[in-house]
């Protein structure tokens, strides 16, 4: 673990860390061939005390909130699989007709594909990513098209789906209590989508996050005023230690803060589609797909 690189802080804060590192080398050189004099230019570690615990607190509550956002996330995409669980047996029990098996059957393919193509429209439109083409495969060329002119292609699916409810109930597919069974269902899943997009749009207040970066940054720099007289030659390695810390704490809020993107630390969400479209598949008896591998110990 000590040497892990891969899912860890340290990518995203390696240039700043050299940085201060670097600032650190070159004030204890100035300092030791007398260029400048660290006993005027020093300060005492009341300053770096006070300041540092403070920072450590504001720290810990930005990251609480930070992590209270990416499990509230998670919380939500589990709440989306049992969901989407839900739905496709009830398509698969509920919508029945002796008289016409075979285009009932085709009926609930339909509504399946169309649950899958939803679940990955979704996790595009958490990412904001445009290209829905792995969708494709799932829809009709009309369903398909008419979607991706849609400001909202996820909730556009799912009012497509709604409908094509109320027409199996008129075809006399769904029997009248049903099909409020199935409308709830889809305003769950409507309500969970509204809740992600409530924590990918209000991010953290912009001056909370930039009052944090300056404080952190100004600490860092000044750290090496405040040690110089007390460790010597050794500044550059307390620097980097207490710079990594700072610094890494200040990134990982950042990083958790969105939980629907591709870092890696972010949510699987492709592992989860990918894991609910072999499920659905499988229910339908269509060919499951290979489940997502790691890649490089990190699920996408």
């Amino acid at each position: 673990m000590f040497f892990t690189v891969k899912g860890s802080i340290l990518s995203h804060i390696m240039g700043r860390l050299v940085v201060t590192t670097l600032f650190a080398i070159v004030l204890t050189l100035l300092f030791d061939f007398n260029v400048l004099s660290g006993k005027d230019l020093s300060i005492t570690t009341l300053p770096l005390t006070l300041t540092g615990t403070a920072l450590a607190i504001f720290l810990g509550f930005r990251n609480n909130s930070s992590y209270d956002r990416f499990w509230e996330g998670r919380k939500l995409w589990g709440a989306m699989i049992n969901n989407t669980r839900t739905l496709t047996r009830q398509v698969l029990t509920l919508v029945r007709s002796s008289e016409h098996e075979g285009k009932v059957k085709e009926y609930q393919h339909e509504i399946v594909h169309h649950l899958i193509a939803y679940l990955h429209m979704f996790r595009h439109h958490l990412r904001d990513e445009s290209d829905y083409s792995d969708c494709r495969v799932y829809l009709s060329a009309k369903n398909y098209e008419g979607l991706s002119e849609d400001p909202n292609a996820p909730i556009g699916l799912l009012h497509k789906m709604g409908g094509r409810f109320a027409d199996a109930w008129q075809d006399g597919w769904v029997d009248t209590m049903h099909l409020p069974v199935l409308e709830n269902t889809l305003s769950t899943m409507t309500d969970i989508q509204g809740a992600c997009e409530r924590i990918k749009k209000t991010p953290i207040p912009f001056a909370y996050t930039v009052l944090m970066h300056r404080i952190v940054g100004a600490y860092c720099f000044a750290l090496p005023f405040g040690i110089y007289t007390t460790v010597g030659d050794l500044t550059p390695v307390v620097v980097l230690f207490v710079s990594y810390a700072f610094l890494g704490l200040d990134a990982i809020g950042d990083e958790i803060e969105e939980p629907f993107g591709t870092e890696p630390n972010d949510l699987p969400l492709s592992s989860f589609c990918r894991m609910l479209e072999r499920e659905a598949r499988y229910r339908i008896g269509e060919d499951m797909p290979d489940p997502l591998e790691p890649i490089d110990h990190v699920l996408t």
